[in-house]
């Protein structure tokens, strides 16, 4: 019988890091056809399709839906189409059952409470057996949700939510005796993603653990650039471009990375490594996923159209769920506008490892403010917004990071220059 692996895809995801399996869109038994998807993984910021690697049959199933899977890791096998022509086809209940005692009697000894099969039949998938074990819990003690009955990673956390004392559900375990003096308040538990998991992993790892975060903050005249957008918007959108303010934050960032380029770098061990390209990570929040941080590359090259050009095509596939891995990746300097939700100032935006700094724009709104005029001052109503700049204290001092915001903030109060 001649059969063809299925792995994960080793250009998916950094070394040293793990994605999800989400789920097969196949099951075993299944006719599949080279290069049709095959399997949805989760890396740390984005939804990936795992193809077909050949035509045939699905005959095993290694990694099931919630396991976490390393890069290049087998996921399953597929018979390829001659050989499936000659083997009868078992049916798909059959495959299914099979696939599962092998991926689970590979994973952990047949002994133990935590490797017994769920109610609905079956054994457990590696992650429900790991998460019955950390938190005490018997397959008894579950109720399963998932097909057939079997227990599913969120079967498991909404369980050891619940507590001792919660009340006994439908076919599970009776509750603790005991009552609390006090009535514990109603909550309701909603399982991490893997994108979750992973955001709080980098965001603690960065703050606590790898760079002094230091934040300085400025206050920006919008005056012309809004002045220059209202000249420019509709010529952009003939050219199929909508001009947002972000395309005027990230040319001004620009030029405050030429001047002080220790802004677009990374700290090691030996030495400061600063990049001589321009890749912008834009923060972007998306619906049911979380903030993701795709990459406007070469910005440093691009003119104003070619930045909102760019930014647009970032935004929409990020929002409409098609960004890439590599869409991710690679980027040497991050900006956060956490304005366009209502934020006025935040401090310190924690810093996109490995890279020294982030900028943050806060919400535009106009303002009285106290301007020179001669040899007196009156008080006039202007557009500004609060800007930040979190940068890691090892790379910067305090004046390279306001010579930095001064070159910003000077860029957008004299647009176009």
């Amino acid at each position: 019988m001649s059969s063809i692996e299925i792995r994960a895809p080793a250009e998916e995801q950094a070394e040293g890091t793990r994605s999800q399996l989400l789920r097969w869109l196949k099951q075993p038994g299944d006719q599949v056809v080279e290069n049709e998807p095959l399997i949805e993984l989760e890396t740390d910021k984005v939804t990936v399709e795992v193809a077909a690697p050949g035509s045939g049959v699905l005959r095993e199933i290694v990694k099931h839906e919630q396991d976490e899977v390393a890069a290049g890791e087998l996921l399953g096998r597929i018979e390829l189409a001659a050989s499936a022509a000659a083997a009868p086809v078992a049916t798909r209940a059959e495959l299914t059952a099979s696939a599962r005692e092998t991926a689970a009697d590979a994973a952990a000894p047949m002994s133990g409470p935590a490797v017994a099969a769920g109610r609905g039949g079956g054994r457990l998938a590696p992650a429900v057996r790991r998460l019955l074990a950390e938190h005490a819990l018997t397959a008894a003690d579950v109720p399963g949700t998932g097909p057939e009955g079997r227990i599913t990673v969120e079967d498991v956390l909404r369980a050891a939510a619940e507590g001792p004392g919660a009340p006994p559900r439908p076919g599970g375990a009776s509750a603790s005796v005991t009552a609390p003096a006090v009535p514990a308040a109603a909550s309701r538990s909603v399982p991490h993603s893997a994108v979750r998991k992973r955001i709080a992993e980098h965001m603690v790892q960065s703050l606590l653990h790898s760079a002094p975060h230091v934040t300085t903050v400025f206050d920006a005249d919008m005056t012309a650039v809004l002045a220059d957008r209202a000249r420019q918007r509709e010529e952009f959108a003939r050219r199929g471009a909508p001009l947002t303010l972000t395309a005027y934050f990230v040319a001004a960032a620009v030029a405050a990375i030429r001047a002080v380029p220790e802004a677009n770098s990374r700290w090691t061990d030996a030495a400061l490594e600063i990049y001589t390209d321009i890749h912008i990570g834009i923060a972007t929040a998306v619906e049911g996923t979380g903030l993701v941080v795709p990459v406007l590359r070469d910005a440093g090259s691009r003119d104003l159209f070619g930045i909102a050009q760019g930014l647009d095509e970032l935004v929409t596939r990020a929002r409409t769920g098609k960004l890439t891995p590599a869409d991710v990746r690679g980027g040497t300097f991050t900006i956060s506008n956490h304005g366009v939700s209502g934020s006025l100032i935040a401090a310190p935006i924690i810093i996109n490892q490995p890279q020294s700094a982030i900028l943050g724009i806060g919400k535009l709104e106009k303002r009285p403010v106290a301007v020179a005029e001669g040899d007196e001052e009156k008080i006039v109503v202007q557009p500004r917004c609060y800007v930040t700049l979190t940068l890691d204290h090892r790379v910067m001092d305090g004046h390279q990071a306001n010579r930095f915001m001064q070159i910003f903030v000077g860029r957008l109060s004299d647009w176009p220059v």
